[in-house]
């Protein structure tokens, strides 16, 4: 089950985070999972009430959004980006497609685009000097760009 230590590294690196605000409650922590990564959603919402029950993200919730496999063919005279094709297994195989990683236009080989991620998204958290909710994103700015939008 490596679902748990997954999660384990997760709660670690958000409670690293959660370290540099000032934090009062953390409602949300969302995730992007790969199709490729094969992670058990059911297995990481297990491990995540776990490994939060003795600190700050006791209560909180973990969402997940999937990220579907996109490939690249490798044949510059083809160019094919897109979903690749998959193996239904049926019903008895608990949902779980075969991706065949290679061009589903001429067969050659693909570098896969996306898929594989595991990663954090956003957290959702009440701070401690504020009663208003605080997104706390993934997202960076280039450098020397505002946040701020001019008005017309």
């Amino acid at each position: 089950m490596h679902e748990a230590t997954v999660i384990a590294n997760i709660v670690d690196a958000v409670l690293e985070e959660l370290g540099k605000h000032k934090v009062k409650k953390v409602n949300s922590v969302t995730m992007v999972v790969g199709d490729l990564t094969e992670l058990g959603y059911e297995q990481m919402e297990f491990a995540w009430g776990v490994l939060t029950e003795n600190n700050i993200l006791k209560g909180s919730k973990i969402i997940f959004e999937p990220e579907k496999i996109v490939v690249r063919c490798k044949d510059p005279a083809c160019g094919f980006e897109g979903p690749c094709k998959e193996i239904d297994m049926g019903e008895d195989t608990y949902e779980h497609n075969i991706p065949v990683l290679s061009c589903p236009v001429c067969g050659g080989g693909v570098e896969v685009v996306q898929g594989m991620a595991c990663r954090i998204k956003s957290l959702d958290v009440d701070l401690e000097e504020e009663e208003n909710r605080c997104s706390i994103t993934g997202t960076q700015r280039r450098p020397g760009r505002s946040s701020r939008r001019r008005r017309s």
